[in-house]
């Protein structure tokens, strides 16, 4: 393939990203970028197994610049708080280990930075599933909100 070959394949698939972003919230996004990670790791998982190294290494730098180019520089640390200090703390203990993984050879280290970043896909995507109150809810002299009797701990 020729270099303006090669360019307008490039160009295509930002494009095609792009459309297929347009209408994505935040919160999708970074549910998208969660999956992304998790299917690096698998793909490097599987990689090792076969000692196929360049798809290794690839898919091992892929994840991690998912993880510190994506997920841990969406960080608000001042907004967040200690959750999202803890957040970044976890996110660089998930690229420490995938590097060791990688110089190592470390199966049981992917696989524990696959479950970790799966669960907190799972958490993300659980919070967007929770639809937010349209204004807050106001409490007179005290007294708990009155609950609809058909709605209870969210479900109907």
């Amino acid at each position: 393939m020729n270099a303006v070959n090669r360019d307008a394949m490039k160009a295509y698939s930002n494009a095609s990203v792009e459309a297929n972003l347009d209408g994505v919230s935040s919160h999708q996004l970074i549910v998208m970028l969660f999956d992304g990670a998790v299917r690096s790791v698998a793909k490097a998982r599987m990689a090792m197994q076969k000692n196929d190294v360049i798809t290794k290494c690839a898919s091992i730098s892929r994840a991690m610049a998912i993880i510190q180019d994506g997920l841990q520089l969406s960080l608000d640390i001042k907004a967040g708080g200690e959750m999202a200090q803890n957040l970044n703390d976890l996110y660089d203990y998930m690229c420490d280990r995938l590097l060791m993984a990688n110089m190592k050879n470390e199966i049981g280290a992917l696989d524990e930075v696959g479950r970790l970043l799966v669960d907190l896909r799972g958490a993300w995507a659980a919070i967007g599933q929770k639809p937010l109150p349209s204004k807050p809810i106001e409490v007179a002299n005290g007294a708990p909100p009155q609950r609809n009797s058909a709605v209870s701990y969210g479900k109907a």
